[in-house]
């Protein structure tokens, strides 16, 4: 689990930019896929090129994590197809997650095309550091949540702002899946049944994908 400290300025990096943690729960664990957020390109099974973002450097450390909450999927991803996962902190649970440090320009620029928007504008982070919670929007994504503080800088993550009980649930397609799956095998070494009993139960794809369904996916 994270260190969930006080709120706090980013600290500053060997280069003197400000860097933060991005927490990943979602297709994001796995590294090609953040990768084409930072350098530009498609994900494996996706439909979408997407721009890349100023600074192309891969993240500086990543570490395997997990966040109180639960993980579920909705509206409709136009990379994947199908529900797209995310995160609310409400309810009982715990969510595997992999953080990338970043520079807080590199989480701008990710977190704007996840935002569906053009990357190039570095947000203001002041507010969510302040408070752990600003709304820059009702869309996917734009919800920032300050979720702790690891080696002296800020755990950011993102979100929608209605949370699980108000999504519309929808199924995760088979693409998706896979990646997921990868990520969480790469991030915290689980096997394919572990990752398909964690993904066929979450919010959306309970009722849609069995256990046994999602394993011989992944086989």
């Amino acid at each position: 689990m994270v260190d969930t400290g006080a709120p706090g300025s980013a600290a500053r990096g060997p280069d003197g930019g400000a860097l933060v943690w991005y927490v990943a729960y979602g297709s994001n664990l796995h590294a090609a896929r953040l990768a084409c957020y930072l350098r530009g390109g498609r994900p494996d099974g996706g439909a979408q090129d997407h721009p890349g973002g100023r600074d192309r450097r891969l993240p500086r450390r990543t570490v395997a994590t997990a966040l109180p909450g639960t993980l579920y999927f909705a509206d409709l991803s136009l990379t994947w197809g199908g529900g797209s996962a995310f995160y609310d902190p409400a309810p009982p649970g715990n969510v595997p997650c992999r953080a990338y440090l970043l520079t807080a320009g590199q989480f701008s620029d990710l977190a704007a095309q996840e935002m569906r928007r053009r990357p190039g504008a570095d947000l203001d982070l002041a507010p969510v550091l302040a408070t752990g919670r600003a709304e820059l929007g009702p869309g996917r994504y734009e919800t920032l949540l300050h979720v702790g503080e690891l080696d002296g800088h800020p755990l950011l993550t993102f979100t929608a702002s209605r949370g699980v009980a108000g999504a519309e649930l929808n199924a995760p397609t088979p693409p998706y899946l896979r990646t997921l799956a990868a990520g969480l095998a790469e991030s915290h070494g689980w096997g394919p049944w572990r990752a398909a009993g964690y993904l066929a139960t979450r919010p959306g794809a309970a009722g849609h994908w069995t256990l046994r369904a999602v394993a011989a996916l992944l086989g």
